[in-house]
């Protein structure tokens, strides 16, 4: 099978002309075409529009605006419109409703609202995907297929439990094998029959929806969930292939979304897609690192920006306006990062419900004269100057940082030893010191090859899955450089323990036991004294660890394991092993990041400190690199970048070159 590939950077979003009268349809092309907009993503939610009723489909509606689309030479992203399920459908089958943590079921009402075993919504499903690719697969406009939308949630229903004893079976094979992996002698919860087993919400196992009293099943329950919904995906997906062969298949991602496995989806996808939705307050860097997590699920290949807001959302407690140029800043990092696309929910402000104070390209106003649209037209015409410059460019970077979805959700269910641990913000951290330092990086999977790499950061690698601690000890016996901290090492796939000491599998190759675990309260600190006499404050959790080879970095200046390692290195064949073992400031975090990229002779994109974001995009031995001024004040451009072009504009750096707050270049 030979997929078709973008032609052009496609710059558009979520268009709802179904929502609208078909007479009001030409006054918004007349605008988009004003902003150089090129493709839009139609028939998201129009699944009780196109179906009013089992045996009855209505196209005509569709029809026009495929056709009104393909007239206008758009590429069209053609959603399945299953993410949301007609009232019909409840009425006459209600077992198609998720059941919630609670143990309620639900009517209909809201989106991603069917359980994912219901074989009822698993029939139609299917059907009106195939449906829709017979009547509209063979339309060369039809660039890309939008399979549901954001799937997310859980279900606890009955034809859940029953799915999952069978996804149970699959896995353990026998009772005995089941209940040594969930420990289920603790309190006297061992199980005889299948049927004994009854899934984990708040009437059995469940503390609170984010707490277990055994995190084994929760565990299991979090991993057939993903694989529930994602077989949903599999199956539209493959209603879709019985009729189109060649068009590419999406369904968008939502970033570190927890109840995911993006990894796993990333290899049914034929291009990852996803939604950009950052807060008024949310770093740089973190959007960043998002971008990147979005790339490495399909190892580096280019990925689309299938949603972020022109102005502002309307979901977050605080829902600030995009101020002038941000929005531009924020598109060009995506596309900084490995976007192939830049696209917006939505390109018409919705007229009610709760999404109406939602941005959009056409405001409630309704025509072009404002400073929304004005910003998105500029950025719109510049993406057709670039032309197809960019398209399937690739990143290339030296270091690695894990990112593991087992290792999210089991994290997060221990408990103890301190509430305040949270995954996604230890992995934010490390990747915050190596953006700050200009260093390009891969976020990959525990799978990943690491040998493409110099450097592998897994922060908290709390689950070490069998095979994961003999890979990297290869990685660095042949000269790489691992870095991990505190709880890592510490428990197998099914949540139980490593005896022995921690951290587990990987002692032998940081060269350290940790004999216990200090839980500092937000208000309690200590601090980590280098031997090169700087010193940080350390606070969160406090590993006390003995020296098996490795030698001492820092060490703790106060409380009964005052003078007792912090920060340790390991020489291991012919590379290096570092373990952090308390939460640094970040101060502190940066000065150990110093030290493994010195070893490792990892230069950064520029030359000296810088506030800019620099990344770089490679295509046919043309580096293209991005500067970003996320600043709030204008910023010097680095000596480094003298007399290179600026793709944009077509101006030649100076001595004299200050980039403005979210100023944007693009130089060769």
């Amino acid at each position: 099978m030979t997929q078709r590939k973008f032609q052009r950077m496609l710059y558009g979003g979520d268009y709802n002309p179904n929502q609208w009268p078909v007479e009001t349809w030409s006054e918004d092309m007349r605008i988009f075409k004003q902003a150089a907009i090129n493709s839009a993503s139609v028939n998201i939610f129009s699944w009780a529009k196109i179906q009013p009723s089992e045996e009855v489909y209505d196209f005509s509606e569709l029809d026009k605006i495929i056709d009104m689309l393909t007239k206008d030479h758009y590429d069209i992203i053609l959603a399945t419109a299953t993410a949301a399920l007609p009232a019909w459908m409840f009425k006459k089958y209600p077992e198609v409703g998720r059941t919630d943590y609670e143990g309620r079921q639900h009517k209909f009402g809201q989106r991603h609202n069917a359980c994912p075993n219901s074989l009822v919504y698993q029939k139609f499903a299917r059907k009106i995907a195939s449906k829709l690719a017979e009547r509209y697969g063979d339309n060369p406009n039809i660039t890309c297929w939008h399979v549901n939308n954001e799937y997310g949630g859980e279900c606890f229903c009955d034809n859940c439990e029953k799915a999952f004893r069978v996804w149970l079976r699959t896995k353990y094979g026998t009772i005995e094998a089941l209940n040594k992996a969930w420990n289920m002698d603790f309190w006297g919860h061992r199980v005889y029959e299948w049927d004994e087993i009854v899934l984990p919400n708040a009437l059995s196992e469940g503390i609170g929806y984010e707490d277990t009293a055994f995190a084994g099943i929760s565990l299991d329950y979090r991993r057939f969930n993903s694989d529930s919904l994602l077989e949903n995906y599999k199956m539209e997906r493959d209603g879709i292939r019985e009729f189109d062969q060649n068009t590419l298949i999406t369904t968008n991602l939502m970033g570190t979304y927890k109840n995911l496995d993006y990894f796993k989806w990333a290899k049914e996808m034929d291009i990852v897609s996803w939604d950009n939705y950052p807060s008024y307050d949310t770093p740089p860097s973190y959007s960043a690192m998002c971008h990147d997590l979005m790339r490495g699920l399909k190892e580096g290949q280019p990925f689309m920006l299938m949603e972020q807001t022109p102005s502002q959302q309307n979901w977050q407690p605080y829902n600030s306006l995009k101020r002038p140029g941000k929005m531009r800043a924020q598109s060009f990092q995506a596309v900084a990062h490995g976007s192939d696309t830049v696209q917006f929910f939505q390109l018409k402000r919705s007229v009610g419900a709760c999404e109406k104070f939602h941005g959009a390209v056409i405001s409630h106003a309704g025509h072009e004269n404002t400073r929304v649209f004005k910003e998105v037209a500029e950025l719109g015409h510049e993406l057709e100057k670039l032309g197809n410059k960019l398209l399937d460019s690739r990143t290339k970077s030296r270091v690695g940082i894990i990112f593991d979805w087992d290792n999210y959700w089991a994290l997060e269910y221990t408990s103890g030893p301190n509430k305040d641990l949270a995954y996604v913000d230890q992995i934010h951290q490390y990747y915050q010191a190596f953006y700050d330092k200009q260093i390009q990086v891969d976020m990959i999977s525990v799978d990943s090859d690491f040998s493409q790499y110099d450097v592998v950061v897994g922060p908290v690698l709390y689950m070490v899955k069998e095979g994961l601690a003999e890979r990297l000890a290869t990685f660095v016996k042949e000269g790489g450089q691992f870095l991990t901290t505190f709880m890592s090492g510490i428990v197998n796939e099914s949540d139980n323990v490593y005896l022995g000491g921690y951290p587990g599998p990987l002692r032998n190759l940081l060269g350290i036991w940790v004999e216990e675990i200090d839980a500092l309260a937000p208000e309690q600190y200590n601090h980590s004294l280098f031997v090169d006499d700087t010193s940080y404050k350390c606070q969160l959790l406090c590993d006390i660890i003995h020296l098996e080879g490795a030698e001492a970095l820092a060490s703790y200046q106060s409380d009964f394991y005052a003078g007792s390692p912090v920060v340790t290195k390991n020489n291991f064949g012919q590379g290096k092993t570092w373990y952090v073992g308390s939460q640094l400031e970040p101060a502190g975090i940066a000065h150990i990041v110093d030290q493994v990229i010195a070893t490792s002779q990892i230069e950064a994109l520029v030359t000296g400190d810088s506030s800019l974001e620099i990344t770089t995009r490679e295509k046919a031995g043309q580096v293209y690199t991005f500067i970003i001024n996320f600043q709030g004040e204008a910023q010097e451009l680095p000596l480094d970048f003298v007399g290179k072009i600026d793709i944009l504009s077509g101006k030649e750096m100076t001595k004299e070159t200050r980039l403005a707050s979210f100023d944007v270049i693009i130089l060769i």
